[in-house]
C-alpha cells in the first residue's frame, strides 16, 4: 500500500492550486449552494445551470439519513468519514473512495476534523451511451475503492477525482464536458473491479475472455432497452452462449445482484425518473416500468428505495426549490 498523503498530494501533482485556494475558488463558484437533507430526500442545486457539483467539505457536522437522484462520490482527503447505509457502514479512511448510487438511504457523519472531496453529478447525463449500462454495477449498489480492495485501480481511481475538481475549480470554458470525460474514466476504472475477465472466465483464452466480456455489455444493453418487456434468465442466457446455471453465477459476480434483483432495479430507477418529473398515475408508471400489478410495482419500490412510490415522489416535492445563500 502506498503511504499517501492526499493533501500534500493535491498540491503538488500537475501543479494543481493549494487547498487553501481551492477553498476559496469552490466558495466562489459554489456561491449559491447549500445543502439540506432534512426531510428524507435532498434536491441538490448545481452551479450555473450545470449537472455536476464539486466541494471539498471541511464542515464538523454530518448529514442525516436521506437520499437523492444523483450519483454521489466521496473521498477523505485528510481524516476519515462515516457513511451509514441502509443495511452496512463505512469507515472510510483518507484515500478511500465510496460510490453512492442515485435514490441510496445514507447518512454521512463526521469526525470532529477533517477535509473530504464529494462530488455529485447526474449520471443520466452519460447513461444513454452505448455501453454504459454495462458499468452498472458501481452503481447497482454502494461501491468501496480502496487500495486493500482494488489496489490495480485505486490510485488512478484518486488522480481521476483529484483532476476533475481540478477541472472545477479552474472554470475553464468547457468545464462540464472535461469532467464527464474524465468521470466516464473513473467509472471505467471502476468497472474493472467487477469486470475482471481472468476472474469471470479462468482456464480460457484472452481472446474467448474478451469475446464473453463483449457478449455482457451487450446483454446490459439488451436489458436497458427491454426493461419494461417480460425478460428471462433463460432467454438472456441463451443470447450470451452460457447455460442458465453459469450465466447466473457470472451475472452476480459481475452485478453483485441476482437476475431478478438487477431488473427490478432498473425498472425502478425508470419508474424514479418518471415520478420525479411527470404526473402520470402510478398505475400507468408500474405498467410501462414492467410490473404486472400495481401492488408488486409497490412491493419492489419499497424494498429498493425504502418508501412507497407516492412517500417518494410527495417526500421529493416537498423540498421545493433549493435555498439560496451568499456563502457556501
Amino acid at each position: 500500500m502506498m503511504d499517501l498523503n492526499l493533501k500534500n498530494y493535491f498540491e503538488t501533482q500537475n501543479n494543481l492550486l493549494p487547498i487553501e485556494h481551492a477553498l476559496d475558488a469552490i466558495i466562489r463558484k459554489n456561491s449559491r449552494f447549500t445543502r439540506d437533507s432534512s426531510g428524507g430526500c435532498e434536491k441538490v442545486w448545481y452551479p450555473e445551470d450545470s449537472s455536476v457539483l464539486c466541494w471539498i467539505n471541511i464542515e464538523k457536522t454530518g448529514f442525516e439519513t436521506h437520499w437523492h437522484p444523483s450519483v454521489e462520490i466521496i473521498m477523505p482527503l485528510d481524516n476519515e468519514y462515516y457513511v451509514t447505509l441502509t443495511h452496512e457502514n463505512f469507515t472510510l479512511k483518507e484515500g478511500d473512495i465510496i460510490i453512492i448510487p442515485p435514490g441510496e438511504l445514507h447518512e454521512l457523519s463526521t469526525p470532529p476534523s477533517g477535509m473530504r472531496l464529494i462530488i455529485v453529478f447526474d449520471y443520466t447525463v452519460i447513461s444513454g451511451i452505448k455501453g454504459f449500462p454495462g458499468m452498472w454495477g458501481p452503481l447497482s449498489s454502494p461501491t468501496l475503492i480502496t487500495a486493500e480492495n482494488a489496489p490495480e485501480i485505486h490510485q488512478k481511481a484518486q488522480n481521476t477525482l483529484l483532476n476533475i475538481l481540478n477541472v472545477y475549480i479552474e472554470n475553464a470554458p468547457l468545464w462540464e464536458i472535461s469532467i464527464y470525460s474524465l468521470m466516464m474514466q473513473f467509472f471505467i476504472l471502476a468497472n474493472k473491479k467487477y469486470m475482471d475477465s481472468s476472474v469471470l472466465f479462468p482456464n480460457t483464452t484472452q481472446l474467448k475472455q474478451n469475446k464473453y466480456i463483449e457478449k455482457f455489455h451487450a446483454i446490459f444493453d439488451y436489458i436497458d432497452k427491454n426493461y419494461m418487456n417480460d425478460l428471462t434468465l433463460e432467454e438472456l442466457a441463451d443470447a450470451a452462449g452460457f447455460s442458465k446455471f453459469h450465466f447466473s453465477r457470472i451475472f452476480k459476480q459481475v452485478t453483485n445482484s441476482s437476475f431478478p434483483e438487477y431488473l427490478n432495479k432498473r425498472r425502478i430507477r425508470a419508474a424514479e425518473t418518471m415520478l420525479l418529473d411527470t404526473s402520470l398515475p402510478i398505475t400507468d408508471i408500474a405498467m410501462m416500468c414492467g410490473f404486472s400489478s400495481i401492488s408488486t410495482f409497490n412491493r419492489v419500490f419499497k424494498s429498493v428505495k425504502h418508501h412507497t412510490p407516492t412517500d417518494f415522489k410527495r417526500l421529493y416535492n416537498s423540498q421545493g426549490t433549493p435555498h439560496e445563500q451568499t456563502s457556501a
